[in-house]
């Protein structure tokens, strides 16, 4: 089966095929095709709203299936912020650095045991015409006051887990993947996708 991996983000493209990887899927990415789409706008109030407008615009633009993901950082002592706009915090082109030392200025008078967070992410399975399946993961965890790890992405180096004792940026892929916001939404994904592909069959 063909999919499109719907995002222009390499890290969050490989995490996807990484973590999917023993599923008889043929993954193609946008930069893939001739001519590559255009990047959907992410204008979103919520995550679920996000995933399914890229996956729907990606396999309108396409005709392929598409999977797409939208996912952040929800910290409770910003009252949930970064959130839907967590990759482009700082500004619309700031880096994963940029928006890191923003969310460390803002947590500065924070005190430990209140600097608790999670992860959220919704996974979202479109054809040209409908969403066939959504499925959405989080993990919880506390950020700390300096970056630790030179893995992952996005606020990995920040995002203390304590069954691990580490940084989400300190772990292996493997690890990432059975713990991780992005692992439990795409784990709930492989559940879900023979139903999907049998509700979409009968409709067809």
């Amino acid at each position: 089966m063909r999919l499109l991996i719907g995002t222009g983000n390499v890290k969050k493209r490989d995490e996807i095929a990484y973590i999917l990887g023993d599923m008889d899927l043929d993954f193609v990415v946008p930069t893939d095709l001739d001519p590559a789409p255009p990047s959907p706008a992410e204008d979103g109030d919520t995550f679920e709203e996000n995933a399914a407008d890229k996956a729907l615009a990606y396999a309108s633009a396409t005709g392929i299936w598409t999977i797409a993901d939208d996912s952040g950082l929800v910290v409770d002592a910003l009252d949930g912020r970064p959130g839907v706009h967590s990759a482009r915090y700082a500004g619309e082109t700031a880096t994963d650095q940029e928006n890191n030392d923003k969310l460390i200025d803002e947590l500065r008078e924070i005190p430990d045991p209140d600097r608790g967070g999670g992860y959220v992410s919704v996974i979202v399975l479109a054809t040209p015409e409908r969403v066939l399946l959504q499925t959405r993961g989080t993990c919880r965890g506390r950020l700390l006051r300096e970056p630790r790890g030179d893995g992952g992405f996005g606020y990995d180096p920040l995002f203390f887990v304590e069954s691990l004792n580490r940084t989400f940026a300190e772990i292996t892929p493997e690890e990432k993947g059975r713990i991780s916001h992005r692992g439990a939404a795409l784990a709930a994904f492989r559940r879900g996708l023979p139903e999907a592909l049998q509700a979409a069959q009968d409709a067809s």
